[in-house]
């Protein structure tokens, strides 16, 4: 007796090895769950291959079945899913789809799709190799480098895109392509900060970096000094050379009794990030800033593993909610209304607000580089609220929103696709490229099977 499906999703159930979850399985709201708990993925259903061919084989199956395909690893940046509706779609996660292969002589890593960055980091390290990760070492390489990649490495060494080889991508067709500079290299550009329009990424080749330490750390002070040392910290940035990354929050933490005292229950400014000098230049380059007094020191020679740790980003899935912009210059008057919106005396529920230092390698259009390439902008505002509940939610959503608003004179307009929280306007942002994106999108995707988070129409 034929068993006829009683869903289109019906017909991958025996893909992956069973590890096709529909609505109502046991394992679907844990296989559809995102590292930001906030965001609440229905899916028609969840692939969790642990190949590039399992891959193919869902591609392959879903597209038959007139189903689109969201792909998806670590799920930090799912965000922009809240706002799609992904009732038609099969939610393909690569979480357990991991691995890395380091060449110490070509200073290369070839890393499986949903690999996170501290896993690269460890297998780097014991060659006196790192990469241009992020702050969280939870976070997968594939997205944070397909969306350009901010690291504390950046303004000596650029986007984390730049550092791509090569991209393996399993197609509309159900086709694995390796995509580089010379084979498939209009997919090679569109990969690189295009969204996610083009296919599933299952490998990614990238260079390494040789250094195995750094000098990095954090300074931190009560949020009272804020007035004091966020106008100091910007003048400092415009005057540090290339081999400076750093960042600045002004944060806020509930009284939990699993954070440090230094943490729980505190209103702080924090600057982090790395100097990649000499400790003696990096001391003299630091001078500014440790004379204004802060509690807390932790800049040393550290290993280069150690960097994932300085931002203190949270350790495990959380819910939260956040809002962003790029900001062209941060004069006396921005820096006033930064301070207005989340200094002291501020009422914001927002966990932090960031100020990310670009400028150098970052805003400089990389040779051969992708569509996107460089930021064009000063420094990048990021603020986070925690949401555990809908009310929350809506109020760090309405803080971050008028955290950004309180900086419009200064912004760019364009975007961090890391950091954006909802679906971004790629016409807008990719202007001048859009229409050679879409060129892409329709010769490797004619069907629209692919659901991206920042969607190629």
């Amino acid at each position: 007796m034929t068993t006829t499906p009683t869903s289109p999703a019906e017909r991958l159930r025996d893909l992956c090895g069973g590890r096709v979850h529909l609505p109502g399985d046991p394992g679907y709201d844990v296989a559809r769950t995102p590292w930001n708990l906030a965001v609440d993925q229905r899916p028609a259903a969840v692939a969790v291959p642990h190949s590039a061919a399992e891959v193919a084989d869902v591609v392959r199956a879903a597209a038959a079945a007139g189903l689109r395909v969201a792909p998806q690893s670590s799920g930090h940046g799912a965000g922009p899913f809240m706002q799609r509706d992904l009732g038609d779609a099969v939610l393909v996660r690569l979480h357990e789809l991991t691995g890395v292969t380091v060449d110490p002589a070509a200073r290369t890593a070839r890393v499986l799709g949903g690999t996170l960055w501290q896993d690269v980091v460890a297998a780097a390290a014991p060659h006196g190799l790192t990469a241009l990760h992020g702050s969280s070492p939870d976070v997968a390489v594939a997205g944070y480098t397909l969306g350009g990649g901010l690291s504390f490495y950046g303004r000596r060494h650029g986007l984390a895109a730049n550092s791509l080889r090569a991209v393996e991508v399993v197609t509309a067709e159900g086709s694995l392509v390796r995509a580089t500079a010379d084979d498939h290299p209009d997919l090679f550009w569109a990969l690189r900060g295009g969204g996610g329009s083009f296919g599933v990424v299952v490998a990614l080749e990238l260079d390494l970096l040789p250094y195995a330490d750094v000098f990095a750390g954090m300074l931190l002070w009560d949020r009272e000094r804020a007035p004091e040392v966020v106008p100091a910290w910007a003048a400092w940035t415009r005057e540090v050379p290339e081999s400076v990354t750093t960042s600045l929050r002004v944060m806020s933490f509930p009284p939990l009794p699993d954070l440090p005292p230094f943490l729980s229950g505190r209103q702080l400014v924090v600057v982090d990030g790395a100097v990649l000098e000499d400790d003696d230049r990096a001391a003299e380059l630091l001078a500014p800033l440790r004379a204004l007094g802060p509690e807390m020191d932790t800049f040393a020679r550290i290993p280069a593993a150690g960097l994932t740790g300085v931002h203190m980003d949270p350790p495990a899935p959380a819910p939260a909610v956040a809002d962003h912009a790029v900001l062209a210059e941060l004069p006396e008057e921005a820096v006033a209304a930064y301070l207005g919106a989340v200094g002291p005396g501020s009422t914001t529920s927002l966990l932090f607000a960031e100020l990310r230092h670009l400028g150098g390698a970052l805003g400089r259009p990389a040779e051969g580089g992708g569509v996107t390439s460089h930021l064009e902008g000063a420094y990048a505002l990021f603020c986070v609220a925690i949401a555990p509940t809908p009310e929350a939610a809506a109020q760090g959503v309405a803080d971050a929103a008028a955290a950004c608003a309180a900086m419009a004179a200064w912004t760019t307009g364009t975007h961090v696709l890391n950091f954006s929280d909802v679906p971004v306007d790629l016409a807008t942002v990719h202007s001048d490229r859009y229409e050679r994106l879409r060129a892409v999108r329709a010769a490797v995707d004619p069907a629209g099977v692919f659901l991206a988070q920042h969607p190629v129409d």
